[in-house]
């Protein structure tokens, strides 16, 4: 492993861990700039989503008193059904055509609410959208690795606290990507190679976590979905980009 490819595996695991630890999503989102150029696609996706569980660990601390497990049902119930649907059909699926998808939603959302004056502050809950967003949750986390992009996009609307916020999606990240991790190893995806790139980015992950969780607790509720309404634009500006660059590049 040559001094080139350590430093893009340090950037990565620090970026995708302030993410993590700010926000309680967007570990592959900012990670995946760095360890592309690093890696091959696959090894690239697995770390992210181990490091993603490293970074929930500690995300989860943070908030641990704040979890509703009731409220978490509401949205692994159906999200098990969409890890399911993705595993049989991850072999038949454009995962780039989901990701520039998923980058095009981001992007619409997060940009017309990063440039409003005013955000939303929906009061009604309605459970068949709940359904909706752990299905699509589950299924994009098992083909993308990418579980808390939409559920983030569903909690902006709401006029919550930053500790509800994020105790509704860093344990449902780290259990819909735990799922994917073990269906990973059943499938014999990982070797001692990727343990190898973890070993490196492991410490760095933690640091970069720690930070966000620091300026985490410093924001208000209203900054934090100010924040967060940001993160989501810029996430699917950077997914969409990397996508575009790398498409043209293999053309």
């Amino acid at each position: 492993m040559s001094a080139d490819v350590i430093m893009l595996i340090i950037a990565g695991a620090f970026a995708g861990g302030f993410a993590n630890g700010l926000a309680g999503f967007g570990t592959g989102l900012f990670a995946l700039g760095w360890w592309l150029a690093a890696m091959p696609p696959l090894d690239a996706v697995i770390t992210v989503v181990i490091m993603s569980l490293v970074g929930g660990v500690q995300g989860l601390y943070a908030v641990r008193n704040a979890i509703d497990f009731g409220e978490q049902l509401r949205f692994l119930a159906p999200a098990s059904i969409g890890i399911m649907l993705g595993y049989l059909f991850l072999d038949a699926v454009n995962v780039t055509m989901l990701k520039l998808l998923v980058a095009s939603l981001l992007i619409l959302f997060g940009g017309f609410f990063t440039f409003r004056k005013t955000l939303p502050k929906l009061a009604k809950r309605y459970l068949a959208a709940d359904v909706f967003v752990g299905f699509v949750g589950g299924l994009f986390g098992m083909m993308a690795g990418m579980s808390g992009a939409i559920l983030t996009m569903g909690c902006s609307l709401y006029d919550w606290s930053k500790a509800r916020r994020r105790a509704l999606v860093q344990p449902f990240n780290m259990i819909v990507l735990g799922a994917v991790l073990a269906l990973m190893i059943w499938r014999g995806v990982i070797d001692s190679r990727i343990w190898l790139i973890v070993a490196v980015a492991f410490p760095f992950s933690v640091l970069g976590t720690q930070t966000g969780i620091f300026v985490f607790r410093r924001l208000n509720d209203r900054q934090f979905q100010r924040l967060l309404v940001w993160l989501i634009f810029v996430s699917g500006l950077a997914l969409m980009g990397r996508e575009l660059i790398a498409n043209m590049s293999s053309a």
